[in-house]
């Protein structure tokens, strides 16, 4: 995992530690071959994404104590799964996106114009 890629073809930098994020729970949108949702999209949490993944069967809102899982709020941090991410922006609530801190495999899933179009560190896009 070390020395990972981002979209931008540079260092994965961490996507949040508080709460800590990542499917290795490292802080990084890093992936792996258990990581069958793709855990790769390093997005800002808004209040519309909420309650759209929602819907869609995912709460991410509600705390999991027994998974240490905080319950996320706007303005956190957390490494989505590219195909919601991508199924967020056709449903027009795609969250804004740190083009640093996503992983080069999202571009499998999403493009680099639409990530770049969400993206939270605009000096990058």
């Amino acid at each position: 995992m070390a020395n990972a890629t981002n979209v931008l073809g540079t260092e994965l930098v961490p996507c949040s530690t508080a709460p800590v994020t990542g499917y290795y729970r490292d802080g990084c949108c890093n992936t792996g071959a258990g990581d069958y949702g793709v855990h790769i999209v390093c997005a800002q949490m808004t209040p519309e994404f909420l309650a759209y993944t929602k819907t869609q069967g995912n709460d991410l809102s509600t705390p999991v104590p027994a998974f240490q899982f905080p319950g996320l709020k706007p303005g956190d941090r957390w490494c989505l799964c590219a195909p919601r991410w991508q199924e967020a922006l056709e449903a027009g609530v795609a969250p804004p996106v740190a083009l640093n801190a996503t992983h080069a495999l999202a571009l499998e899933h999403v493009s680099l114009a639409d990530l770049k179009n969400h993206a939270l560190d605009t000096d990058l896009a």
